[in-house]
This record gives C-alpha cells, sequence and structure tokens, in this order.
C-alpha cells in the first residue's frame, strides 16, 4: 500500500480513538528509517499530553491496528507529544495559533533567516507570527523553508 494510503487509513483509525481520550491527533507518519518501517503518531492536547496520555493512544492504536491489518511490513509504533515539531499541514498551523515558533527562510529578509514569534496563522499562502518585540510579520510560504514549535523554559 502506498505511504499515503497507510498514513490516511492509520489516520481515519486513529481520530476516534484519540477523540475519546480527548486527545487531538495531529499528523501521522509512515516512513523507512534505515532497515526498519516506522509509524510515527503525533497527539496534543491544550494543557499538553503526559506519558501516559502517549501509552493510552498507544494501546488502544495497536489492538485496532492489528484487527485492521493495513500495514503489510512489520513496524515500529511511535506515539508522541509534537514537541519542537515541524509543521506541516495547513490545519497545524490553525491548531498551533499561538504558541512559540521558529521560522526559517531561504534567503534573509531584512538581513534575517531566523524568525522567532507566536504563530498567528496562516492565510492564503502567508504565515504571520507576532515577534517578541510585539511587530507583526507576515512570510510567503514559499520563501519559508520551515516553521518549528518552539519549547520555552
Amino acid at each position: 500500500m502506498p505511504t499515503a494510503k497507510v498514513e490516511q487509513t492509520v489516520e481515519d483509525i486513529a481520530k476516534p480513538i484519540a477523540e475519546s481520550l480527548g486527545i487531538a491527533l495531529i499528523d501521522v507518519e509512515y516512513r523507512k528509517e534505515g532497515k526498519n518501517h516506522v509509524l510515527r503518531v503525533t497527539i496534543d492536547k491544550p494543557e499538553g499530553v503526559t506519558i501516559e496520555d502517549c501509552e493510552h493512544m498507544s494501546r488502544e492504536l495497536d489492538v485496532k491496528l492489528d484487527e485492521a491489518d493495513p500495514i503489510e511490513e512489520s513496524y515500529s509504533l511511535e506515539v508522541q507529544s509534537p514537541g519542537e515539531r515541524t509543521l506541516r499541514r495547513d490545519s497545524e498551523f490553525e491548531y498551533f495559533k499561538g504558541r512559540d515558533v521558529e521560522v526559517k527562510l531561504y534567503y534573509a529578509i531584512d538581513g534575517q533567516k531566523l524568525y522567532d514569534g507566536k504563530l498567528l496563522g496562516l492565510e492564503k499562502d502567508n504565515i504571520a507570527i507576532m515577534l517578541n518585540d510585539g511587530c507583526e510579520k507576515s512570510f510567503d510560504r514559499e520563501k519559508v523553508s520551515s516553521v518549528r514549535l518552539k519549547i520555552n523554559f
């Protein structure tokens, strides 16, 4: 089964499980890493996920995946929090509004390739953040190399 189909099938199985646990399903990624296949499921909730949340999701998802058997190869299931993940989907830009992010550009704008701030969202392929100095900055998505969540301690 093609990777995109595996990810969609797993997402369809995982979403109701996450909802029943009071967790948001953020992403499903299936990939080959070296000789092994890894199914990585990212979850979150407003107050942050705990190890117990990851364990519960992993156990329940594992049972459903064994029943549906959508993946032919042997694989490792990893359930994780978003941590400092790179945002990939449009829906993630909406979900993570207000969170601290790091925007990395392909080319410098105003002498900088790296900007930190709070994510304001994605609109018409423009990524907007509130810089730490309180100024709003918008970037054309095509000029952005990555947008990554930042954890501040």
